[in-house]
């Protein structure tokens, strides 16, 4: 089952176990036609609008107030206890200025009907699930301190048998609106090592956009450029019906150019499956403690499931860490999948930086470890 691997980055770290299978075709496979017309899709197109939004920082004001939610990331734009008091004297000496009037009860009934249709208007986000999520430093679907950075980039270096065999990126790009809703931009890439590319040459990268107030995911691109495939997919999830549609057209040498479409039913705070290793991040990951969030891909619906096993320091390129080990596991239909040796390693700390994954193949294991971070504004 094909989506039961495709957990990004864990479908990224098992790609390349089909490097042995593949036989030695270094070169990319290339299109008979453009590019720009293979990736055309006139449907998608018409159902999503995607701006650019000028300031990039998370704003208090794009917050609905509320005892629902709060933002104590430091990198919010937040007044200064001077700039409250300063402001709040400008506003008395105005008050000052302007002479008094007493206002007439319907003025009064009026105003009060203005501020309840303004409360009744603004957007009141929805609580996390309670039967499946874990809802401890969330408040409702934000989490209390923000692990993400616009400009943030983790780089991993994949090794097999101590070979380099290619580069993982993980970023975090500016913030979007998306059919007029304030995302975050999540990017993986995947690129082979010069040596692995004269066995399969890889160049993948998938891009999804997910909701700031909601955290859940409004669309996913993936471009694959491959030996053995070229690839264009999209997915959009229309968050409140609860409906997601998959796009995907398909290029190889066996078969030529083929062309699927799915929708279906998706269960409401559904991550996709790129999505799926940022919002991992947002949990606490005590040791002994069960994680999970549900996930939509291809027409299929699916459970993560990750446990904590243990704590423990890691050396890296970049320096020692504190880390938390988790082993993922999936369910499909209430049935659990499994999906061999694979673990995590999360830097314990606010920003929960993916350092390590090892995935064990029929030979060896496959291992991404962290070589460089920034850590974004």
């Amino acid at each position: 089952m094909e989506s039961v691997i495709r957990l990004a980055p864990i479908y990224l770290i098992l790609l390349f176990s089909t490097y042995f299978l593949s036989g030695c075709t270094s070169s990319f496979l290339k299109l008979d036609k453009r590019e720009e017309e293979f990736k055309k899709n006139t449907e998608f197109d018409a159902k999503v609008v995607i701006k650019e939004l000028p300031d990039s920082s998370p704003e208090i004001a794009d917050i609905p107030s509320g005892p629902l939610y709060t933002n104590t990331s430091k990198d919010s734009a937040k007044p200064s206890d001077k700039d409250v008091t300063d402001k709040i004297k400008v506003e008395k000496a105005k008050a000052v200025k302007t002479k008094k009037t007493k206002k007439t009860k319907a003025e009064k009934a009026a105003e009060k009907k203005a501020a309840e249709e303004a409360a009744a208007k603004a957007e009141v986000p929805p609580a996390a699930e309670p039967e499946i999520e874990d809802k401890d430093g969330m408040s409702g679907r934000r989490p209390v301190k923000d692990p993400f950075r616009v400009g943030e980039e983790v780089l991993h270096e994949l090794h097999y048998f101590k070979v380099a065999a290619g580069e993982l990126k993980l970023k975090v790009g500016p913030f979007v609106e998306v059919n007029g809703r304030k995302s975050y931009t999540f990017t993986t890439e995947l690129e082979s090592s010069s040596m692995f590319s004269s066995f399969y040459s890889v160049k993948d990268i998938a891009t999804t956009y997910v909701d700031f107030l909601q955290f859940v995911p409004h669309v996913f691109t993936l471009a694959v450029k491959e030996s053995g495939q070229i690839k264009d997919a999209k997915g959009l999830f229309d968050i409140q019906n609860n409906k997601a549609t998959y796009w995907e057209k398909k290029f190889t040498k066996k078969n030529g150019e083929e062309e699927q479409r799915k929708e279906w039913e998706i269960p409401p705070f559904s991550q996709n499956v790129y999505s799926a290793a940022f919002y991992m991040r947002l949990f606490k990951w005590e040791v002994g403690k069960e994680y999970s969030f549900r996930v939509a891909d291809a027409g299929e619906n699916i459970v993560f499931r990750g446990k904590a096993i243990r704590k423990e320091k890691i050396d890296t390129e970049v320096g020692e860490f504190n880390a938390i080990v988790i082993k993922p596991e999936i369910t499909v239909k209430g049935i659990f999948k499994p999906i061999g040796d694979i673990y995590f390693w999360l830097s314990d700390d606010d920003r929960k930086y993916i350092l390590r994954i090892e995935s064990s193949i029929k030979i060896g294991t496959i291992v991404s470890e962290v070589t460089k971070i920034n850590p974004g504004k």
